[in-house]
């Protein structure tokens, strides 16, 4: 588990970045890119990405493109592309007019590769996929040369056009840099540049049927488009050297890539692959459910922008991959929406109080605070009545000690209310289950303060029920059981670490009509409950939320200490 600083210091991507600038390295400039393959919805580890990319390029006064590495149409969808631009903007970041892709660079990139078979540092492979990886050869054991490595460089031009012009079948040939099949870094050992691939590309059509492989494209499109700081994730370490090749031979402007360790988070999985088979094999209703880690399913969960930010800063820029304890975010998403979540009443699991002694047709406006922390958020009225709902919890017959909430014979305050006092219980006649309380209520106690200085030591929550809105509430829970998914000695699958309790879904809640017209996105706390958001499934009949958080906030104790032992009291 990894140990979070109370105060991120300078990391090493923005010590790099300082050198750069204070030896001019790259004129002054500082350019970076976000280059997501659109073969799948963004997770909160590409949010660390985004942050990292676009934060860095407006502290520096420089420029952040979005690049889209369009080069697998079998795998890439329009739906994908369009809501990563929706994902990047929510997170308030802007590219303005530097949108690209790589399929924008397709035709310069054949015209590199041609240029390298032509220098003879490129050739076009005829093994099967099957043979290129026995050739490759291990970490331990050197590769093989292909039998077609030292084809003449004419055959090799004469191949690699009529594969461009979709002459072969798809696996037929491949066209390969020659660099070095002894090299103790496989990604040397003449890596594959181009495939043939007969699939339409979103944008291109049927234009193409050879497409390059990300190692040759990558770097290629960084140098096209002047970055100077191409910041990617630790696995591409081991490719670095392959990125500077290219550059090199072709000799053609030199970006810097920089590696950092990605994010990874408990109890969850973050591989699109894997997503994509939770959304497929429906343990999750798509993409965007609350209870997955894309980043469309944080916003339809209810998390904010800045808490994601906030997050993302928080952690830091490593060299060492680690793993960031799911709470942490939590904290986050409580400190922000605190701050700005306006407080409401709702019963989630209703339990039936009729007062006896207050009037049937009467029906009292009472005020309450919209949010104790943002006093310009004002207050609003909510009505009382005779007939309230509470929580079925805060009820118990036989009550244990310490109990301080409903039980017979016992008096509680009701929030911005009444004390009242439990007189009698009503069951069903079958189950023996409580089904309706009949109170009283002290008239002289009106906004839950007692004149003759009595206190009582538990406050409920309420509605009114002749006032309260229908709703379904969906509790969600951690997606996976284990904190590490994916750590099973057995070799079992992660599915089989899955939650079958990750979501509970609520019905006939009751919440206050201040609700009214609630619009898809908004995001409240309940009072006692936790901070919930309104599901875009929400209709005029029956409002649908989702829990974003809990109010228990377990990180805040180790966050409080954190910062104690940083600044040096005991």
């Amino acid at each position: 588990m990894t140990t979070i600083d109370p105060a991120p210091s300078l990391h090493f991507i923005r010590r790099i970045i300082e050198e750069d600038l204070e030896t001019n390295k790259y004129d002054g400039r500082v350019m970076t890119r976000f280059p997501p393959e659109p073969n799948g919805y963004l997770h909160i580890g590409h949010a660390k990405s985004i942050c990292l990319n676009f934060g860095l390029a407006d502290e520096y006064g420089g420029l952040c493109n979005l690049r889209f590495d369009d080069t697998n149409p079998t795998k890439e969808e329009v739906e994908y592309v369009e809501s990563i631009k929706e994902d990047v903007r929510w997170l308030g970041f802007d590219w303005e007019d530097r949108l690209y892709y790589a399929s924008d660079y397709f035709e310069q990139l054949y015209q590199y590769a041609v240029q390298l078979v032509q220098e003879g540092k490129a050739y076009v492979d005829s093994l099967s996929a099957e043979e290129i990886k026995e050739y490759r050869g291990t970490l331990t054991k050197p590769g093989r040369e292909s039998p077609h490595r030292n084809r003449p460089v004419e055959e090799n031009l004469d191949l690699f056009k009529r594969m461009r012009a979709g002459e072969f079948e798809d696996g037929t040939h491949v066209l390969r840099a020659k660099i070095d099949m002894a090299s103790g870094n496989l990604n040397m050992r003449d890596p594959v540049m181009y495939r043939i691939l007969h699939a339409e590309h979103h944008r291109t059509g049927n234009d193409w049927c050879i497409y390059p492989m990300y190692d040759w494209a990558h770097g290629l499109c960084d140098s096209i488009e002047g970055i100077t700081h191409s910041i990617c994730t630790l696995e591409f370490e081991d490719h670095r050297p392959l990125y500077n090749w290219f550059l090199e031979q072709l000799d053609v402007y030199r970006p810097q890539q920089i590696e950092f360790a990605r994010l990874n988070l408990t109890h969850t999985v973050m591989s699109k692959r894997k997503l994509l088979r939770l959304v497929k094999n429906g343990h999750v209703r798509a993409w965007d459910d609350p209870r997955m880690p894309t980043i469309s399913g944080f916003r339809r969960r209810g998390y904010t922008p800045k808490s994601i930010r906030d997050f993302c800063e928080r952690i830091g820029v490593a060299k060492k991959d680690s793993t960031v304890d799911i709470r942490l975010l939590e904290y986050y998403i409580r400190e922000d929406l605190n701050k700005r979540a306006p407080r409401v009443m709702s019963v989630l699991r209703p339990l039936r109080v009729v007062i006896d002694n207050y009037p049937e047709d009467k029906v009292e406006e009472l005020e309450a605070i919209n949010n104790p922390e943002d006093p310009a958020m004002g207050k609003r009225m909510v009505p009382f009545s005779r007939v309230l709902y509470i929580e079925r919890d805060d009820f118990r017959e036989d009550p244990p000690k310490k109990w301080f909430r409903l039980a017979p014979g016992r008096e509680v305050r009701l929030r911005y209310g009444y004390y009242i006092t439990c007189a009698d219980v009503v069951k069903d006649e079958k189950t023996g289950d409580v089904v309706e309380l009949h109170c009283t209520y002290d008239p002289e106690t009106r906004g839950g303060w007692s004149p003759d200085g009595r206190k009582v030591r538990g406050t409920l929550h309420w509605v009114s029920a002749a006032h309260a809105l229908e709703a379904e509430v969906r509790l969600y829970d951690h997606l996976f059981i284990k904190p590490d998914p994916e750590d099973e000695e057995d070799g079992s699958d992660f599915e089989v670490n899955l939650n079958p309790n990750s979501m509970e879904t609520l019905k006939s809640c009751k919440v206050e009509p201040s609700l009214t017209g609630a619009a898809s996105g908004s995001r409240y706390q309940f009072e006692r409950l936790g901070y919930f958001c309104v599901d875009p499934d929400s209709s005029d009949e029956t409002l649908v939320f989702n829990r974003t958080v809990t109010l228990r906030d377990t990180w805040a104790k180790i966050e409080k200490a954190q910062q104690t032992k940083a600044s040096g009291k005991h």
